[in-house]
């Protein structure tokens, strides 16, 4: 089985930055790989951000998810002035009011006709690594491996690698917005890349 491996090339703090600078300037340009590198750097700090304030994992993962969905869909408004990580902060803060808001009567508000019917180009179809590592795996191996993430992300992989739906069919599929179908998927598969480089227990 061919050998897979992320790059393990260690930064200092000057050079990191310098990459991220980087990656949000590909991102703007519509990069997959900077989508991949920017949702897996910056991951974790929405996600706590939110886990703290939510206190429940599902809703601060959804809001994460939401998070990276609209970024990523305004990535081109984003100033160097402000760090990366303050700006997705802000956004994801943002958005975890406007849920609160939604839940109260007195402030529910409408999607206006533009959200409603706006499909962003956020990732291209081109194969990812953790695409090809994916395809290239035993399928019951794989099938194993898929049933450790939680659900939601097992459906997404599901209907993208054994269906083989496109990102509008899935969206539809699970009735939810585009860009967030997306970034889902950029997460699972990270996941799952994961998950099949752990060592494996052979009973023999």
């Amino acid at each position: 089985m061919p050998i897979f491996r992320y790059d393990v090339k260690k930064y200092s703090l000057s050079e990191k930055l310098n990459n991220n600078q980087v990656q949000i300037e590909n991102a703007k340009k519509g990069d997959q790989k900077a989508f991949s590198y920017l949702l897996n750097t910056y991951w974790n700090d929405v996600y706590s951000f939110q886990l703290l304030r939510t206190r429940d994992e599902n809703e601060a993962e959804d809001i994460t998810i939401r998070t990276f969905s609209k970024a990523f869909d305004k990535i081109k408004t984003y100033k160097e002035q402000y760090e990366f990580k303050t700006w997705l902060i802000t956004i994801s803060k943002n958005i975890h009011i406007d849920l609160i808001r939604q839940k109260k009567p007195e402030f529910a508000r409408t999607l206006s006709k533009q959200d409603k019917n706006s499909v962003y180009n956020l990732v291209d179809d081109s194969p990812t690594a953790e695409d090809k590592l994916i395809t290239e795996q035993n399928l019951a191996s794989l099938l194993q491996d898929l049933k450790k993430l939680k659900p939601h992300y097992q459906k997404v992989l599901h209907l993208r690698y054994f269906q083989e739906l496109s990102y509008e069919e899935i969206a539809k599929e699970l009735n939810e917005p585009l860009n967030n179908v997306k970034v889902k998927l950029l997460r699972a598969k990270r996941l799952l890349a994961e998950i099949i480089h752990q060592p494996k227990n052979k009973n023999f």
